[in-house]
């Protein structure tokens, strides 16, 4: 029933969108919203500080006019994420906040520390998505050879992207998963990997804006430009 709803709701707000003027006088100090230009702006320096991003074009016939015809979105890809949600969703995990500067709240780390299945100072062994990622002490990995199937995580992959929302006024994050054979993952299977209490309700099935294909899970933007934002993450 829910995902009726959602459905329903996309197709409306799609409509929307198509009638909503575009944005071009800044409001972002007043509330939080941006321009499509403020959006490419932050596009640019993101792509140019973090490299594993960069801009993506789409399919001809879904350019948006109001973006550059090579900065319609943003796109990172094998972003790994190595547990699934219900794992640790009453685990006891570890943040590590990485500070900005004085004054400022900081970020969390996005790879996540369960301290009952891992000690604080023992480190996650990664390898790349075309094979497994063990999860092992120092002393176990000299003895990889005895390492039970349990020790042995499969490791998803996601591709994230980031488009501009025009009814909305503000990015919108985008997730499509792979397993570790790099099979696309089913939708049931994407909401694994999120929050349950967000799960069909602000994370939803929707079509790309600018590709076509399977369905991809998306961050509703509706309140993304409030300061109180609940957080949403993948685990990962």
């Amino acid at each position: 029933m829910q995902n009726i709803i959602n459905t329903v709701k996309g197709t409306a707000q799609g409509f929307a969108g198509l009638l909503t003027p575009v944005l071009k006088e800044s409001k972002f100090k007043d509330t939080g919203v941006v321009t499509p230009n403020e959006f490419v702006i932050a596009g640019d320096h993101l792509v140019h500080t973090c490299p594993t991003w960069e801009w993506a074009c789409g399919d001809e016939c879904k350019i948006k006019s109001y973006l550059p015809r090579d900065k319609q979105y943003l796109i990172t890809r094998n972003v790994p994420c190595l547990r699934r949600y219900l794992q640790i969703e009453n685990s006891e995990i570890i943040e590590n906040i990485v500070e900005l500067e004085e004054g400022s709240e900081g970020w969390v780390e996005t790879h996540h520390f369960d301290s009952s299945h891992l000690p604080v100072n023992e480190k996650i062994s990664e390898i790349s998505h075309h094979e497994a990622t063990v999860y092992s002490t120092q002393k176990e990995r000299k003895q990889l050879k005895s390492t039970s199937i349990d020790e042995i995580l499969r490791t998803r992959t996601y591709d994230l992207h980031i488009t501009y929302d025009k009814f909305y006024q503000t990015p919108r994050l985008w997730i499509y998963g792979y397993n570790e054979n790099k099979k696309p993952l089913s939708v049931e299977e994407m909401y694994e990997d999120v929050s349950q209490d967000y799960a069909k309700k602000t994370i939803t099935m929707h079509s790309h804006p600018h590709i076509p294909g399977p369905l991809m899970a998306s961050i509703h933007p509706c309140n993304t430009h409030q300061p109180n934002i609940s957080e949403i993450c993948i685990e990962s």
